[in-house]
């Protein structure tokens, strides 16, 4: 009896189902229900997407590329909405380095003296390359190599070489820029270049005499015997003292001895000097007494290297220096009581 209740229940629930099934077809309100997602909810499934991917290393979703894209695109325009122009904002003023402002100072010195520093620094190069066995058999003057080995070179390369860079060489340097500098604003780079000949082929034949390999501090002492014989009275500082222009090669000759502890300090200084009142004299003073002044530099020279003649003459500057260094000449006396 009650198995067959159980099977009359099983069968009216089963035509039931059926009929409802079969109902909801013919009105067609049954539909199979599908998740839609939103535009908000795939964009927040994929950010959590590329961001697990990011985790695991691996590469994003094409939309993070897409969205970058469009942000360089977007950053393309101007706030109008216009396309930006290429070079129309200005780049901002780069600061001047520390290489530059060297490089500016260096083109600002005199063309002679510049050359003069740079041949200093390529020769000091070059001894620290070589060793000092090599440098003294390649650089030192050598009379015999000079004039039969036909060595041209080493009068100019004695004449650079100041020794291996330390504080004497330092000071020297500084000495050759100031007095160098000197002398070719006063007279002239032409001038100036008549000058370092004379005194380049005077010291040549002084030091291969005494036995010198090299001559550059005589020839920054006869730059400054010239100055200092131009202006003696004038008063300069000179360590702790105020000296006469005129004391002061001796005063840096008496101060290279004591720092050495040896007189044979002095011989490029005593040459220097010599060299230099050797030019001094024929320049300055023997004009003077009615001799001829046969150290001006020849005229082509001068257009050259100064801009005399159809170059427009030297400058105010230049000529008022150079007579106030050239021009002390003594005036004639005036009796008394004369009217002129």
């Amino acid at each position: 009896m009650r198995l067959q209740f159980s099977i009359g229940v099983g069968v009216a629930a089963a035509f039931s189902c059926i009929g409802i099934t079969s109902i909801d077809a013919k009105t067609s309100s049954f539909h199979p229900r599908r998740i839609a997602l939103t535009s908000q909810q795939q964009h927040d499934e994929s950010n959590i997407f590329n961001t697990v991917l990011e985790l695991r290393g691996g590469a994003g979703s094409s939309n993070s590329s897409s969205s970058s894209s469009q942000k360089k695109k977007k950053n393309t325009k101007t706030a109008t909405g216009k396309q930006k122009v290429k070079g129309s904002i200005k780049d901002e003023p780069t600061k001047s380095s520390a290489v530059s402002d060297t490089l500016t100072k260096y083109k600002a010195i005199l063309p002679l003296t510049r050359i003069y520093i740079t041949m200093v620094g390529i020769v000091t190069l070059l001894g620290m390359v070589l060793g000092d066995e090599m440098s003294q058999g390649l650089l030192a003057l050598d009379p015999i190599r000079t004039m039969y080995g036909l060595e041209l070179w080493r009068p100019i390369t004695a004449a650079c070489f100041l020794g291996p860079p330390s504080i004497g060489w330092l000071m020297n340097a500084y000495y050759l820029f100031e007095y160098g500098s000197s002398l070719e604003r006063a007279f002239g780079t032409a001038q100036h270049l008549l000058f370092l000949v004379l005194q380049i082929g005077f010291l040549s034949v002084c030091s291969a005499f005494f036995g010198q390999p090299f001559f550059a501090q005589s020839v920054i002492t006869s730059m400054l015997h010239v100055l200092s014989r131009s202006m003696p009275n004038q008063k300069v500082k000179w360590l702790i003292f105020t000296v006469p222009y005129w004391t002061l090669p001796y005063g840096l000759m008496a101060s290279d001895v004591l720092q050495a502890g040896n007189a044979a300090a002095a011989l490029p200084h005593v040459l220097g000097i010599l060299s230099g009142h050797l030019y001094f004299f024929h320049k300055n003073v023997w004009p003077k007494v009615g001799g001829e002044d046969w150290l001006a530099p020849p005229a082509f020279l001068r257009r050259k290297l100064d801009g005399e003649g159809g170059g427009g003459g030297v400058s105010k500057s230049k000529e008022s220096i150079s007579n106030a260094l050239k021009a002390r000449k003594k005036g004639r006396g005036k009796k008394l009581g004369s009217s002129s």
